[in-house]
């Protein structure tokens, strides 16, 4: 018989931080900053304020959002956009 495994339970350590966004790309790395700088932001925008390409601003954010780096939700004023927060303490 062998011992039940550990269950991992989310602990305010493992919060997001910068160490998670240090070896992603530099794209990814830009836009977490232009977050930082003005908070909410939609995709377009993020795209308007980075001067990237929208195909390179979704590749950096699903590369944020698999780390846990970026939050996103629903835009109240237009449904089929998202809106992305910078998650990090």
């Amino acid at each position: 018989m062998s011992a039940p495994e550990p269950v991992q339970i989310d602990t305010p350590e493992s919060e997001a931080s910068w160490d998670d966004v240090r070896d992603l790309p530099p794209s990814a790395k830009l836009v977490a900053k232009v977050l930082e700088y003005n908070g909410t932001l939609t995709q377009s925008q993020l795209a308007e304020e980075t001067l990237l390409p929208a195909r390179t601003v979704r590749y950096a954010l699903n590369r944020l959002e698999e780390r846990g780096v970026v939050d996103s939700r629903f835009s109240f004023s237009d449904a089929r956009k998202r809106i992305y927060t910078l998650d990090i303490e």
